[in-house]
Order: C-alpha cells, then structure tokens, then sequence
C-alpha cells in the first residue's frame, strides 16, 4: 500500500465549516476522504471521480452528492484536500 502525507489547505477547512453549517452529511464526506485516504483506487463509479482541466489541471473532482464535490491532489507522495462545495461555489 503506498503511503502518502495527507494535507488540508486553508480555504478546505473553511469549506468544511460552511458545509456543516448547511447541514451537510458529513459522514458521506469523511467516508469518500476515508476511502482516497486508504488508497480505494479507483473510486466506486457513484463518485464519478475525474480529473480537472484549466486553472485546476493536476487536481481530480469527486461528487460526494451530485451537487457536493470535493476537489483533491493526488500524486505518489501527497494526497491533498483543497476545497469542497456545490458546483456554482467552486466553478461559477
């Protein structure tokens, strides 16, 4: 099992607070980060798991529900939590 170093960046944290705040299931967030932080590759198809392009190239795009996803980095070393939201907050 390969072992990476597991970062939070700072607006991801904000991102969390905000989401409980609209009473989100948190649960179904800690499981997806629970699974990616285990290694799970690849996600079950439900999370439709998928790169980005643009000025989000390197990062990947998980759905936790179809309008909640959370956005990581994954690479050999590093799996990095960066924001999480709906759609229209993340990319509108």
């Amino acid at each position: 099992m390969i072992q990476r170093d597991i970062e939070y960046s700072g607006q991801f944290s904000k991102d969390v607070k905000l989401a409980q705040k609209r009473h989100k299931d948190m649960n179904k967030l800690k499981y997806l980060m629970t699974l990616l932080i285990n290694n799970a590759l690849p996600l079950p198809a439900v999370y439709k798991d998928h790169p980005l392009q643009g000025s989000w190239k390197g990062y990947r795009d998980a759905h936790v529900e179809p309008d909640w996803i959370l956005i990581y980095k994954l690479t050999d070393k590093l799996l990095r939590f960066e924001r999480t939201g709906t759609h229209a907050v993340l990319f509108g």
